[in-house]
């Protein structure tokens, strides 16, 4: 009778250590995971996948006229336009 309590003894302590190695690992997963990543890194790596498939980017820089003759005439374009104001 005591063998086999000694031996169901060391098989919970087995299980326990086994236990307690698969937690442990499971703990250095999440840590692995859980780690943020950048934005910049997450849009560099969406822009590969995007030119990967083909996909070309256009320039999203905002660019400033050095003349506001432009600005100026497209102002008066849209003002002077006899159109309904519903239909512009």
């Amino acid at each position: 009778m005591t063998d086999t309590n000694a031996e169901l003894l060391e098989l919970v302590k087995s299980l326990s250590e086994r236990v307690d190695s698969l937690e442990s690992e499971i703990k250095s997963i999440r840590m692995l995971t859980n780690d943020e990543v950048s934005e910049d890194v997450m849009v560099a790596i969406a822009a590969a996948v995007a030119a990967y498939l083909g996909h070309r980017a256009r320039k999203r820089q905002a660019s400033f006229a050095r003349n506001t003759a432009a600005w100026q005439s497209a102002t008066r374009r849209s003002q002077l336009n006899h159109a309904p104001i519903h239909l512009r």
